[in-house]
């Protein structure tokens, strides 16, 4: 399959699209675990998800690959991009507000750049990508405000949790290279079910599901969770790799924090501080800056 062909308006518009169905995700992951725990919630969203692009698949024609190879490939990926950051998120919230959550796993483009500085060197780490984390960051400080932050150490545990899921996604935008040349779809099915076969036994083990008597509110969160935040948003999610690189796609965390002010502003009728301007222009000025491509370098034609 050939790469995707780069169109702004368009990888900027699916980078937004992201943004929102993975901001709602703590909410729906905060209604699920008031009536689901973690591990079965998690366990329930990778397979709904799987399932639903596995369908997909099949009736567009694709089959999922056969070599042993791309399904560890599939395996690490789960690990890094659902198995520990879904789980870890989704325990933590026992205890921490999901706006708070959201806050924290905003900085997940500041470990996609210093793990590519550090240690892959994957793609070009330029000062103008490192002034767009930068900018992105003093954004959501400046969005968030320091009230926002009232909450931070008082569970510290849970937040370090948060944390650590931060990085696994950060680890998990940069093997998702691996999978070029692949159809977007197959490698978040495949992530999927992989994430599935690792969740359902520890669910069963751990929570005993068939004991549990989930509210509508767990099962409709649960659903919106599994369709919406995961099937949908790692179809966009791997295409984007491809497109905008693994920092480029990590900066829709920065997005997620002034979409759900926007959603607030729009239907709550809340409204927007001086400072708060500022920093959503700060943000939109570090999006662009991580995910604009590089000038191609002139090829030099021999002279005659």
């Amino acid at each position: 399959m050939s790469e995707p062909r780069f169109n702004p308006a368009v990888e900027y518009a699916l980078l937004a699209m992201l943004a929102t169905l993975w901001g709602a995700s703590y909410t729906f992951i905060k209604l699920g675990i008031a009536t689901i725990p973690p591990v079965t919630l998690i366990a329930a969203r990778t397979l709904i998800a799987g399932l639903l692009l596995l369908a997909i698949l099949r009736m567009r024609g694709i089959r999922l690959p056969r070599d042993g190879a791309t399904w560890k490939r599939f395996l690490f990926q789960a690990c890094l991009n659902s198995v520990v950051p879904f789980t870890l998120i989704a325990w933590a919230e026992y205890s921490v507000d999901a706006g708070l959550a959201a806050i924290l796993n905003s900085t997940t483009p500041i470990f996609a750049f210093l793990l590519t500085v550090a240690i892959t060197r994957h793609e070009p780490t330029t000062a103008r990508k490192l002034f767009g984390v930068l900018a992105g960051m003093a954004g959501i400080c400046l969005i968030v405000g320091l009230q926002a932050l009232n909450g931070l150490g008082r569970e510290l545990v849970s937040q370090l949790a948060i944390i650590a899921a931060t990085i696994s996604y950060a680890g998990a935008a940069i093997f998702g290279r691996n999978f070029k040349g692949l159809d977007p779809l197959v490698p978040a099915a495949g992530s999927m079910l992989c994430g599935t076969a690792l969740l359902i036994p520890a669910g069963i083990v751990i929570d005993q599901p068939w004991t549990l008597a989930p509210s509508t509110s767990s099962i409709l969160a649960l659903l919106g969770l599994s369709v919406f935040s995961t099937a949908l948003a790692f179809a966009i999610y791997f295409r984007l790799i491809h497109t905008l690189g693994s920092v480029g796609t990590t900066a829709q965390a920065y997005l997620r924090v002034p979409i759900g002010v926007g959603i607030g502003v729009l239907f709550l009728g809340e409204s927007l501080g001086s400072t708060a301007w500022i920093g959503l222009v700060c943000v939109f000025i570090g999006v662009v800056a991580m995910t604009m491509p590089a000038k191609p370098k002139p090829v030099a034609v021999p002279a005659d």
